[in-house]
């Protein structure tokens, strides 16, 4: 019965080995995946990021272009009206030297 017990208890400690070399295991395969899964989600994460940064950018460009027009669009229209009234302006004063000459 004493050898029994010692095979016994020898089984036992080696099957209490075995599993805590499979759970050592488990858990560095565990701690690895999750890395890998983690840098995977990084990568994706940053990509997306780069992705918005470049749609964001093309955005803020193409509004730049529109208020860029409009401001050009609003600058020829006001020289067009300084430059009629310029064109009025001459025309009164050429009016009112020629009366002052005629006048005169």
């Amino acid at each position: 019965m004493p050898l029994e017990a010692v095979r016994s208890i020898s089984e036992a400690e080696d099957a209490s080995r075995k599993m805590k070399a499979d759970a050592v295991a488990a858990a560095k395969k565990a701690a690895a995946d999750a890395e890998r899964e983690g840098r995977a989600e990084l990568e994706n994460a940053s990509r997306r990021a780069a992705e918005e940064t470049g749609r964001l950018i093309q955005q803020s460009e193409e509004r730049a272009r529109a208020v860029a027009l409009k401001l050009a669009e609003e600058t020829e229209k006001k020289k067009a009206e300084l430059r009629q009234s310029a064109m009025r302006r001459l025309d009164e004063a050429a009016s009112f030297i020629v009366e002052r000459i005629v006048s005169g």
